[in-house]
Parts: structure tokens; C-alpha cells; sequence
């Protein structure tokens, strides 16, 4: 615990917290340690050192990429002329993506490295998340060592030479291909289990219905794996008359092939370890517990892998492997509790929610798991075409009846993120408990869960939120205390052609960033109008998450798309169409400014809203153009306005000069999408607001702006994990 302390306190060296927290561990533990295993404290210390020097070299940021890129068939994906995947410079691991041409193409859809030569483009930083709770794909690539990105722009390519390495990727992609063709479910499952990887994004579906019942971890390549592998060759190796030596080699050699094609996942290469490790201790007849294994396996890894503890799946094999430690001599009820409970704390800072009912989904899945999905998958990767659909329609009616369990929502918890500080308490109460079974600290373990469930379920601080959705708009409003939730708008990702998505954007974006508040309900959702940034995505929220009341312009429910959107999803929704000068009264009071008189759906009937909280008066006016903007000043000519989220994300057709002059906002909000193809926001209209005086904040460059209220007022903004304060 002490090293993985020290090795935090590397990759995050710029917060002081985490270096005084290592210090604090490291100098505890090996006080413990100095009288009765002194042996062991210099080889710790000898491992602390030599850490430290790998992460020293580890934080060196890589620079620019030059020379020629790799690129092997296997780590690539190839959409309709457009590549991208991840590639290999003489120096460095960089991500890559652009057009390819179509003798590149063959070559890497035919199973072939190439290497891409001068090479042009613009490189750049890994994007960061955005907004909270959002997936950090940056801190993941850091984990795998890529800090960079390429957009092609024009290149030469040649075939890769031949070598063991591009030979082991050319089977891979084989290994790929062959499980590509096989029937949807059981491609899956073949590709999580031998690959580590979803073949295709019709998947998601199954992948929430394992998360949602707490399960989701059977489908990690890892130790049980490990042991099958094991068994399965001692089973050949005793047929074959073979040496308990030879069948280690052997062992050994398959493992490290798994390895590769599993792209090194951090729990596969932990079981893989700890086999090593014990087996070959046998050998010499020597004995190591269980404890010391973790620990020699931590330290092997970390050492090969210094940002293991970056990845999510390094730090819950390794929770779960210090679990099993813990609770070895505890009935098997109570050991599958308190794993539980050791794993908690992690899923609710990762991931937000928790069953629990996960001990009996884990007797239910775990055996259909281990004696249907193995058997039948092991057995279709060589039974012929007419044996394979008969093993998946059984698959497709088991997976029907798992996804219809998980849909009834029952056990399942959204507790809502913990802070990081949070997460250290939680576990560390949940380990002193498992190593003094103490009452006391269990006691305390359930008081503090409580009153961090009650902190995030009734905060103190409300919100105004725009939500970095790109080339869209969505705007979270909450209440404090008495949490009441409204959403306008919800965003979508603009798709061009025949490319659909294969997963919602607000599956990406704005669910997590709920979950991670502990919302599980809005109380109303305003819709703006038609246009598919503002109203792409209420299909997939309305499945996803129950809503109230459903406002939107009147007429707008005529319109045939947006009725297509929400049928069969608004069920238990009441639908409320709204016109000028209505009044909306909830825990939040709305009044509508437009549209006056019922419409399509268009931009100029674009709903429009204002609220006032805590004495300051916003504005929400979708897309409506500049003649509706003159038109509410009208009809409304003594609107004044705090803060205004700007007309059609800067365009110049919207926020004309009079109204903003009638309005007198002291801050306005831009939602528009990085490098966008209608280049908002317009340079007229920033001109504009800086001939008016006007400041603004915009989604491109801030991520996610909000206001808080309650017991103190001011914005903030999260970009790259960091919140900037402005005061208006």
C-alpha cells in the first residue's frame, strides 16, 4: 500500500496532497515494519527508488513525432475511407486519424503493417474531458503512454518489414476478422474474452445490462481465465505424459500470447504474475502467503507499467485482489459482501452507481456465465455456421431475460461521485474493519456513507449549467437542498451522410454528469425546437432516465420528426406545450417570452425562457432569429437580463444589436462546438458584444460554465479536470 502511495504521488506530483498523503503512508507502514521484517524495508526502499527514477522518466512529456508512423491492422479502424487507431513512432505511441487512401486501405484491411512516411498534419494534445463525469480519454491514453495526436493530412505509406511483431499483429487481426463473422452475441463475447475488446458498438446494450446488475466484471479478462487456461493444459499435459516443468513452460508461453492479444489488460497480466510467481516458487520448494504475492506482482507490474494505478482496471484488480487477501477466512456470503464493500468506493468515484443486489446477481449471472456463455463461445469458434445460430438464439433469449431484470431498475443505486479525499476515508474505514473487525469502524464506515449520500442528494448550492455538448445545446438547472432538476435542451451529435452514431452522445456526456450529481430524475425538460443539436438526444434521455413533464413550443407536437422521437418513450411524461406569456410554476417559475402563436419547430419558433434565481434574471432563447428577438422586446419591452445564453451559438442571425441593448446582459454564454463547420461563434457577433461591452464565456474554450447559488454565487468553469472562477 505504501509503494502504490509513492507511485500515485508520481503521476500526480503536482498536487501537494497526494505527495503529503504517500509521505504520511510510506513513513507509517515502514515504522511498522522496522524491527521484526528490516529485510524487507531496504528492499522497499530499493523499490522506491528504482520507481522513481521510471516515473521520472515516465513524466517526460514526449515531443512532437517525427519520422515514419506504424500503423498495425489490428489497432486501426477503418469507416468509410477515414482511419484511425493507434500508432508507433521510433520514439512513441501517438493516436492517429484522417483520410487514407485506398492502397493503404487494402493493405491494413488485408491484414498488413504499413509505415506511414512523410507524413504532414497537425499534431496535437489528446483532447480532455469536458465536463464532470465525463470519461477521461486522456487520462486513459496517459496510462497507455500516448500523449499525442495526428491528423493526417498527406503522407506516404509502404509495407511494414517483416518481423515477429508485425506477424503477431497480422494474426491478431486475423483472430478479429474470423470473430467478426461469427453471430452478433457470440462475436461479443469471443472478442471481450480472447481480445479484451467490444467488436462492435450494437453491443452497448448488453455491456449497461452487466453494469447495471453490478456484474460487469465478468466480462474482464482476468484470473478466472488465467486459472481455465491453467487447468485446461495441465489436463492436456497429464494425457501427453508431460512433466509438471513442462507444462509450466508451456503455461507460461500461452500466457504471455494471451497477454498480447488481450493488449495487455492490467488484470490478465496480474493473474498472469502471481501464476508465475507461486508456480515457480513450487518449483524450488519454497512457500509465499498470499499477501506477499500481491505485493510481489504489484511490483513487477508497476515497475514494467508506472501509470498502472491510471487505469481503472489496475486499480480494481489490485482492490480486488487485496480484497480476497482480507476476507480469505470468512464464510463466502459475508467474503462477497465485504469485496463488495472494498470495491465500492472505486465504483461510485468511476462509475457513479452501485447494485445492491450484487451478491444475487452475482449467483444468478455467475453460473450462467461459467456452464452457457464459455461453453457454447469455446464450442462456436469451431462449430459450423448452423450450430453457431442455434447457440445464439439461446444466447439472445437468456440476454432478453437479464436485460428485462436489469431495466426494472431493482437494487440498483445512483449514489453520485465521491471526491477523491471521500474515496481514501471510505476504503480506508472498510480495510481497518477487515484487518481488526472492530465494530467501531463498521459503525462509522455506515454513518460516513450517509452523510456523503445526504451531502450529494441535498446539496447546499444550486446550478445553472451549459453543458459542453459540441455543436448543440443543453442547460442543466438545479435547485439546492430540495433538489428540483430542468433541463433545456439535449444536445446531439451532428452526423453528416449516411454515418449513424453507434451510441447516443448524451450517453457520453450528459447521463454521467446526472449520475454523477446522484440525479436519477428530471423533474422538466423544455425543448427548444426541432433542430436535431438542441432535441437529438431526448429519445435516448427519455429511455434512460424518467421525466415529468415534458415543456415545448406550441405546434411542436404536430411536427411528424419530433413525434417520431418520443413515441413509446413518454408514457408516464406529461406534455406541455407552452406560447407567450405563459408562466411555468415549478420550483423553478419560467416565463415563456416566445413563440406567440403555434409553429413547426423551426428556429424562428424557437421556445424562449426566462427565470429569475436568487435575484438574478436569465434568458434562454434557443435559435431564434433577430426578428423574434425584436418581436419579444415588443411585447416584453421592460425585460431586463443578468445573464444570456446567446442566440444560435454566436451565429450573426440571432442576438441582434437592439436586443442585447434592451436586454443589458452583464455576461452572455456561447454553446458551440470546437472547429465547427458553420464556424461559431461568428467574428460579427463577438464584435458585436465587444462593441457593446459586453464579456462572454463559451463551451470551446471553458468546457462546461456554470453558476452556483445558494451559499455563495460564482461561475466556474471545468476544463482538463480544473475549475477557473469568474465573478460577475
Amino acid at each position: 500500500m505504501a509503494l502504490a502511495s509513492v507511485s500515485l504521488c508520481g503521476i500526480f506530483q503536482s498536487q501537494k496532497w497526494g505527495k503529503l498523503f504517500a509521505l504520511a503512508a510510506l513513513i507509517y507502514l515502514l515504522f511498522l515494519l522496522k524491527d521484526k521484517y528490516g529485510g524487507l524495508v531496504k528492499l522497499a526502499m530499493a523499490f522506491l527508488l528504482l520507481l522513481t527514477l521510471v516515473l521520472a522518466k515516465d513524466q517526460v512529456k514526449p515531443g512532437e513525432p517525427a519520422g515514419d508512423i506504424r500503423l498495425y491492422p489490428d489497432q486501426v479502424k477503418i469507416t468509410d475511407g477515414w482511419l484511425s487507431g493507434r500508432g508507433q513512432t521510433a520514439t512513441q505511441k501517438v493516436q492517429v486519424y484522417g483520410p487514407a487512401s485506398r492502397e493503404a486501405l487494402a493493405l491494413l484491411e488485408n491484414g498488413q503493417s504499413i509505415d506511414l512516411t512523410e507524413v504532414s498534419g497537425a499534431v496535437s494534445e489528446i483532447e480532455p474531458s469536458t465536463n464532470p463525469g465525463q470519461f477521461d480519454y486522456r487520462r486513459y491514453l496517459a496510462s497507455q503512454h500516448v500523449y499525442r495526436q495526428v491528423k493526417l493530412a498527406h503522407y506516404q505509406f509502404k509495407l511494414a518489414p517483416a518481423s515477429l511483431l508485425t506477424r503477431l499483429h497480422g494474426l491478431r487481426w486475423k483472430i478479429q476478422a474470423y470473430l467478426k463473422r461469427l453471430p452478433r452475441l457470440l462475436a461479443f463475447f469471443a472478442s471481450e474474452l480472447l481480445l479484451a475488446e467490444n467488436p462492435a458498438g450494437d453491443n452497448q446494450a448488453n455491456l449497461n445490462t452487466y453494469r447495471d446488475l453490478g456484474v460487469i466484471h465478468i466480462l474482464s479478462i482476468s484470473g478466472m481465465h488465467v486459472g481455465i487456461y491453467v487447468f485446461a493444459l495441465a489436463v492436456f499435459g497429464s494425457y501427453l505424459h508431460m512433466t509438471k516443468e513442462e507444462v509450466f513452460a508451456v503455461s507460461c508461453a500461452l500466457l504471455t500470447f494471451e497477454v498480447f492479444l488481450s493488449a495487455g489488460r492490467p488484470g490478465f497480466i496480474r493473474a498472469t504474475l502471481s501464476y508465475v510467481f507461486s508456480a515457480g516458487l513450487a518449483f524450488k520448494s519454497r512457500r509465499i502467503g498470499r499477501a506477499d504475492l500481491l505485493g510481489l506482482t504489484y511490483c513487477c507490474q508497476q515497475l514494467f507499467t508506472p501509470r498502472l494505478l491510471l487505469e481503472t482496471g489496475g486499480i480494481l484488480t489490485y482492490v480486488l485482489a487485496l480484497g480476497l487477501v482480507l476476507t480469505a477466512k470468512l464464510p463466502d456470503c459475508k467474503q462477497a459482501f465485504w469485496l463488495n464493500g472494498l470495491l465500492t468506493p472505486f465504483l461510485l468515484y468511476f462509475f457513479y452507481q452501485v447494485n445492491v443486489c450484487t451478491i444475487f446477481y452475482n449467483i444468478l449471472v455467475v453460473p450462467y456465465f461459467n456452464y452457457i456463455v464459455m461453453p457454447m463461445t469455446g464450442l462456436a469458434l469451431l462449430a459450423p455456421p448452423g450450430l453457431a445460430a442455434f447457440f445464439e438464439k439461446i444466447l439472445e433469449a437468456a440476454e432478453g431475460m437479464l436485460a428485462n431484470v436489469a431495466k426494472t431498475g431493482f437494487g440498483q443505486l445512483i449514489y453520485g461521485q465521491v471526491k477523491a479525499w471521500q474515496l481514501a476515508l471510505l476504503f480506508a474505514l472498510t480495510f481497518l474493519y477487515l484487518i481488526t473487525r472492530k465494530k467501531k469502524y463498521r459503525h462509522i464506515l455506515a454513518a460516513v456513507y450517509l452523510l456523503i449520500f445526504v451531502s450529494i442528494h441535498f446539496p447546499l448550492e444550486g446550478q445553472v449549467s451549459f453543458i459542453d455538448v459540441g455543436q448543440g445545446d443543453s442547460i442543466l438547472l438545479t435547485t439546492p437542498i430540495r433538489r428540483r432538476v430542468y433541463l433545456i435542451d439535449t444536445g446531439s451529435k451532428l452526423t453528416f451522410g449516411k454515418k449513424k452514431q453507434s451510441q447516443p452522445q448524451i450517453d457520453r456526456i450528459t447521463i454521467p454528469l446526472l449520475k454523477a450529481q446522484g440525479i436519477s430524475q428530471i423533474d422538466g425538460v423544455f425543448v427548444s425546437h426541432q433542430d436535431a443539436d438542441h432535441v437529438g438526444d431526448l429519445g435516448p434521455l427519455l429511455e434512460e432516465m424518467p421525466v415529468k413533464r415534458l415543456y415545448m413550443g406550441a405546434g411542436l407536437i404536430q411536427n411528424p420528426s419530433f413525434r417520431a422521437r418520443i413515441a413509446g418513450r413518454v408514457e408516464k411524461t406529461k406534455l406541455v406545450e407552452l406560447k407567450a406569456g405563459m408562466e411555468v410554476k415549478e420550483a423553478i417559475n419560467f416565463q415563456v417570452l416566445h413563440p406567440e402563436v403555434a409553429g413547426k419547430g423551426e428556429n424562428k419558433d424557437s421556445l424562449s425562457l426566462t427565470c429569475r434565481l436568487a435575484g438574478k434574471s436569465w434568458a434562454f432563447t434557443g435559435d431564434l432569429d433577430q426578428a423574434g428577438e425584436e418581436a419579444i422586446i415588443k411585447k416584453f419591452p421592460d425585460l431586463k437580463i443578468d445573464y444570456f445564453k446567446l442566440g444560435h451559438h454566436g451565429s450573426d442571425t440571432s442576438s441582434s444589436t437592439v436586443f442585447l441593448r434592451a436586454i443589458q446582459p452583464k455576461l452572455v454564454f456561447i454553446s458551440a462546438g470546437r472547429n465547427n463547420r458553420y464556424h461559431h461563434p461568428k467574428p460579427e457577433t463577438l464584435a458585436k458584444l465587444h462593441q457593446l461591452g459586453i464579456p462572454y464565456l463559451n463551451t470551446q474554450t471553458e468546457g462546461m460554465i456554470s453558476w452556483h447559488y445558494g451559499i455563495r454565487e460564482y461561475f466556474s468553469s471545468f476544463l482538463e479536470g480544473r475549475r477557473v472562477c469568474y465573478h460577475y
